[in-house]
């Protein structure tokens, strides 16, 4: 994307007063495309797509529940969902592959280049492993790249985007790193970087700059750093069978993994896992679990989850999944280094249409 017209949509985020504009109408256009790329990737997969919830109890939220947003549902707690995945994979056992496509909300504070309250969140679950997830991810992204340049050519092209840069980014197969070859390849120029940390915005652009500026598989992250339902590695316990597709311009755009299907094993992990801890401090602060020992507040926190402890136990299938985040993905079509400017409306802190 041309850099004046990033740096005037990154600092007008209110499009109220762009509708109409060619800029705008452009990257609709684009964001339409991608859409239509995504489904018709879905379509050809044979996958079932499911209405999941988007106002939810706990379930519906990613690894920090700390940006759930809170509303009231007819005076019982609930949240604007942030994910389909656990909703979604209640229905592999059956269908095999499922998809969901909707909005992720998240309270985030941060008013930058790389976070919104509100994206388009695309999920898949299937009976997989994590080779064949990599596989069913690339062919996902080929489509939505394929389907930008033939539906919406003349936007990118007006947006400053050379379509032959953009096809030849996504030809396959993608790079592979695994996570302990990332930190060691990031050594150098983060020394602070050690074993164990997350990969923040500055790693992720290192890593895809050193790959060739190109799409980017990270694999098998420590197990501390994810969510708890990504199935530890039988050989490495310390890792999970994990994969996020770190993009040029969008940073990380797909979080991935294989599903646990050992009960015990997942409760276990979910009853230390952070979020569990963040749920029951939530809990405690707003009054409603005041004066419970900590360590029942825990206890009622894993509760919230017990319907998917009973279904993995009930339904040990192997399976896999992945999050896609539209507006990250639109930034590698657009070649924008800025999430506010790859989507017709961009939400944060700051704004609210």
């Amino acid at each position: 994307m041309r850099e004046e017209l990033v740096d005037r949509l990154a600092g007008r985020v209110d499009r109220l007063s762009e509708l109409g504009s060619r800029e705008s109408v452009a990257i609709a256009r684009v964001e339409a495309a991608m859409l239509a790329g995504a489904r018709k990737a879905f379509e050809a997969g044979g996958y079932t797509e499911i209405s999941v919830p988007h106002l939810t109890r706990a379930t519906g939220a990613c690894e920090n529940f700390d940006t759930l947003f809170e509303t009231g549902y007819f005076g019982t707690p609930a949240y604007l969902s942030q994910t389909g995945q656990l909703y979604l994979e209640a229905f592999v056992p059956e269908l095999d592959r499922v998809c969901c496509v909707g909005p992720s909300f998240r309270a985030e504070p941060d008013v930058d280049s790389r976070h919104l309250t509100e994206f388009t969140l695309l999920e898949i679950e299937l009976k997989c492993d994590l080779a064949q997830l990599r596989d069913e991810i690339e062919g996902i992204m080929v489509s939505i790249a394929e389907e930008a340049v033939g539906r919406a050519g003349e936007d990118l092209a007006y947006l400053g985007v050379d379509e032959g840069r953009l096809l030849g980014r996504v030809k396959r197969p993608f790079a592979v790193m695994s996570y302990d070859d990332a930190v060691k390849c990031l050594k150098p120029e983060y020394p602070g970087l050690g074993w164990g940390d997350d990969l923040k915005s500055q790693h992720e652009r290192s890593l895809v700059r050193y790959a060739g500026d190109v799409p980017l598989f990270v694999t098998h992250f420590p197990e501390g750093i994810k969510f708890f339902n990504m199935r530890l590695n039988r050989d490495d316990p310390r890792v999970v069978n994990s994969m996020d597709l770190l993009l040029p311009y969008g940073g990380e755009s797909v979080g991935s993994a294989e599903r646990e299907e050992d009960d015990a094993l997942l409760e276990k992990r979910l009853r230390n896992s952070y979020m569990i801890g963040q749920i029951a401090r939530k809990k405690a602060l707003s009054g409603e679990w005041t004066g419970i020992p900590e360590e029942q507040q825990r206890d009622m926190a894993v509760e919230l989850f017990r319907w998917y402890i009973d279904f993995v136990r009930n339904n040990p299938v192997r399976h896999a999944g992945c999050g896609i985040g539209g507006t990250r993905v639109m930034q590698f079509l657009l070649e924008s280094p800025d999430i506010r400017a790859a989507t017709t409306y961009p939400l944060n802190r700051e704004t609210i249409m």
